[in-house]
């Protein structure tokens, strides 16, 4: 596969990537101001003020990017794609709100300004967490969203099992556990890769890969491109976490806009920890065009979707 049909030129990629930033942050703004929803008796300024805190102002919104990507595949309409896209979103920034707890990661900054609980209080943010990923399920749930009922409740579905037991709650828990958190000594448990691999395609790549594949079920995808796409999400999904951790090695805080060289002084169980930092890069690159070679039944409608893979192992922060 040549390097043509492997990516879309950087310039366009960037467009892409703040055209759909830019769409969701509206979104999100919207769906985060005081204006009631049928049903809602009071929203608590406070608790309003905190989750927008954690949900507006930055990140490269790649999730639902990948969502919304995925979903213009199938012909699926733009208000329809962004609003899973932004839900996706609304889910992925409860999760960094709650890792951000001294209970959890213990960071006080996040996109480059104080993580909720230290622009708040930790009873604010576990809240503030607990209602972004409630709302999350509100849009999903939500007929705009999608007219069939079916499909909204296959979303659910797909959006539940990406953030749950079996994966980004679990994905959490297997981390904590390889730190030493419950082993009595607080000594680092040894992972193996096998392992390692596995905590991490549960606590970052099962959140990207059900991205790309709400936005292949918004579009109603028959079984052999979901199949595809999942392989695709897969793939994409671990190389970011193998880019990530190479990144809290290489990167300033500056570049990240948080704290960074945490994975090494927590004795955190990483690829890069047990491969190498040369062999983690080898890896990152393979598993990025392993997700551009998922997508070899696609034509060029997919090129954004190629040059995320390649983003997701090549970006700087």
């Amino acid at each position: 596969m040549s390097s043509v049909e492997r990516t879309a030129p950087a310039p366009a990629l960037a467009s892409a990537l703040s055209k759909t930033a830019a769409a969701i942050e509206t979104l999100l703004d919207a769906l985060l101001r005081n204006e009631l929803e049928a049903g809602e008796i009071h929203r608590p300024a406070r608790l309003l003020a905190a989750m927008r805190h954690g949900a507006l102002g930055g990140g490269k919104r790649l999730r639902p990017f990948l969502v919304v990507e995925t979903a213009g595949l199938f012909g699926v309409p733009a208000e329809q794609a962004l609003r899973a896209g932004a839900a996706v979103e609304l889910a992925h920034c409860y999760s960094l709100v709650h890792d951000d707890l001294p209970a959890m990661d213990d960071d006080d900054t996040r996109r480059g300004r104080p993580t909720v609980h230290k622009a708040y209080d930790e009873a604010t943010a576990i809240l503030a967490g607990d209602g972004l990923l409630t709302l999350a399920f509100d849009v999903i749930a939500d007929a705009r969203t999608h007219p069939d009922g079916e499909t909204r409740a296959a979303i659910v579905l797909l959006f539940s099992r990406a953030l749950g037991l079996g994966g980004m709650v679990g994905g959490q828990m297997l981390d904590l556990a390889a730190e030493g958190r419950f082993g009595g000594d607080g000594t680092a448990e040894k992972l193996g890769q096998a392992e390692i691999r596995r905590m991490q395609a549960m606590k970052t790549g099962a959140l990207l890969a059900g991205s790309v594949l709400i936005g292949a079920r918004l579009g109603q995808a028959d079984p052999e491109r979901m199949a595809a796409l999942e392989r695709y999400g897969k793939a994409l999904g671990a190389a970011f976490q193998v880019a990530d951790d190479i990144l809290d090695i290489e990167a300033s805080a500056e570049q990240m806009g948080k704290a960074t060289a945490k994975d090494d002084a927590k004795g955190k169980a990483t690829l890069v920890t047990a491969l190498g930092l040369d062999a983690a890069k080898h890896e990152r690159d393979r598993l990025s065009d392993e997700a551009i070679a998922a997508l070899a039944g696609f034509g060029p409608e997919a090129a954004m979707l190629r040059a995320a893979a390649q983003f997701s192992a090549q970006r700087q922060s």
